[in-house]
């Protein structure tokens, strides 16, 4: 086995991951009697409130991303990219539409000897050259009669989603592996879908295109006026596009803020003090702790981190002043990992919530050991979000003990796959290619012997 990049588990891997690093963590007393259920989304509401939430939502205003949960953001995103992929789908509809009439009257004024159009239409015209598939299969399937099967909720229009929501259907941002009232949870053998705001991404964007090389960026002051007008159009709803009109200094103010005003931080408070412990720590031992904390977060936070992460590395690489090919200077923009961590550090790694009383005080000791705990996660983002193959091998005993009937599956993707190592500079979102469902028959009955032979570890105790 390969490392791999930890979003590329599948749901079901990576929720037996969080299971994995919460006990070995508890063995490191790193942390003491903590649930996953603890760690992940907050918020949850009985059949009851979400349904009047949804009846009302039509009557309230609320923001579409500043101050609310990070997975409460994505799904706004993703319901504004449903609607978006509507609107194109209908246009591409009217576009066919329109040139198979068009086609239609051209070929009656030829088939017309006096070029006159009749009242009464020929049957084999529409015969001879039927609609193109493209028309036929563009249809949603909210046009269509019949059953219709969704891999996630978010493949639904944006109200019969939200209605769904009311009545507790599984979202893609809950990931509790955990069993409530004696029923199975099936989980998915799909990785989970990509998750950074498009706020988040759009700022790192912005600033990795247009502000590199801008001396002192995240300290410089801003406008209050043109961030707050930024703010006010993300909350709106509204895409938002940054380019080369708008400052890097206020883009850098509004991802400042949007990251201090969640509600719920980046890190999660329930893993503040376990962060927090790791600065004393040196080495492998200090990465090895950080990165089984890293394990535990929601995949929304997860995801998010590791792209802010890869972001600040990128903007620390060009901290000092370098020649360009025509022996020009190239200045620096003088931010260090150090000046990015005491700047994003209070931002990340939150001990009370925004507007709380005590929220802004902090004492030397642990304003020094976010620094340095940030600082790590910096210089170290890219070892940090792989998955080794000893911790691989865990999680395939504890699914063999778990959901043997798995196995086979995931044992053939891993050793079939090609690794592909992450291109830094890309920005895109990671789209994994679909697999196959929980309910769906394997491919094979069984897996090679040379197989079963090279993985005989999955008769062995995981220890949980």
């Amino acid at each position: 086995m390969q490392p791999v990049a930890l979003h590329s588990l599948s749901e079901l891997e990576r929720a037996s991951l969080q299971e994995i690093a919460l006990y070995q963590l508890q063995k490191k007393l790193l942390v003491g009697d903590l649930s996953l259920a603890k760690v992940g989304p907050k918020g949850s509401k009985s059949i009851r409130q979400k349904l009047e939430s949804f009846s009302k939502e039509k009557k309230d205003c609320s923001p579409q991303t500043f101050g609310i949960p990070l997975f409460q953001v994505i799904a706004n995103d993703r319901a504004y990219k449903q609607l978006q992929e509507e609107v194109k789908k209908s246009r591409r509809l009217c576009l066919e539409v329109e040139a198979t009439v068009t086609r239609f009257r051209a070929q009656r004024q030829k088939r017309s000897p006096t070029g006159r159009t009749c009242g009464l239409v020929p049957c084999g015209v529409f015969l001879e050259e039927p609609f193109s598939p493209t028309f036929l299969n563009n249809s949603s399937w909210s046009q269509r009669r019949g059953a219709m099967s969704v891999d996630s909720i978010t493949d639904l229009s944006d109200n019969t989603s939200k209605l769904l929501e009311a009545l507790q259907l599984s979202h893609p941002h809950e990931l509790n592996p955990r069993r409530s009232l004696g029923k199975k949870k099936m989980l998915s053998l799909n990785p989970i879908t990509w998750q950074v705001p498009r706020i988040v991404d759009r700022c790192c964007k912005h600033i990795e295109t247009h502000g590199l090389q801008t001396v002192g960026i995240f300290r410089v002051g801003s406008s209050k006026k043109r961030v707050q007008q930024l703010r006010e159009e993300f909350d709106q709803g509204l895409d938002v596009f940054l380019d080369e009109h708008q400052s890097v200094h206020d883009v850098a103010a509004l991802l400042k803020e949007f990251l201090r005003d969640m509600p719920d931080s980046l890190i999660p408070r329930e893993l503040y003090a376990a962060f927090l412990s790791t600065a004393s720590m040196e080495g492998p031992a200090q990465l090895a702790a950080l990165q089984l904390l890293l394990f535990l977060l929601p995949p929304c936070h997860s995801d998010t981190l590791h792209r802010l992460l890869r972001f600040l590395s990128k903007v620390a690489r060009h901290a000092e002043s370098s020649w360009g090919p025509d022996g020009q200077e190239i200045p620096g923009n003088k931010m260090t990992v150090s000046n990015l961590a005491t700047i994003f550090g209070p931002n990340i790694l939150q001990k009370e919530k925004p507007g709380e009383k005590d929220a802004g005080a902090m004492n030397f000791e642990d304003s020094t050991a976010i620094i340095l705990v940030l600082q790590r996660l910096i210089e170290h983002y890219q070892t940090l979000f792989m998955v080794s193959p000893e911790m691989q091998c865990d999680i395939l005993r504890r699914l063999f003990q778990t959901d043997p009937d798995v196995i086979d599956y995931l044992l053939r993707r891993k050793f079939n796959a090609v690794p592909s190592p992450e291109s830094e500079d890309s920005t895109e979102e990671h789209a994994p290619s679909p697999l196959p469902g929980r309910t769906r028959t394997l491919e094979s009955s069984s897996v090679s012997s040379e197989l079963y032979s090279s993985v005989s570890f999955l008769n062995l105790d995981v220890g949980i």
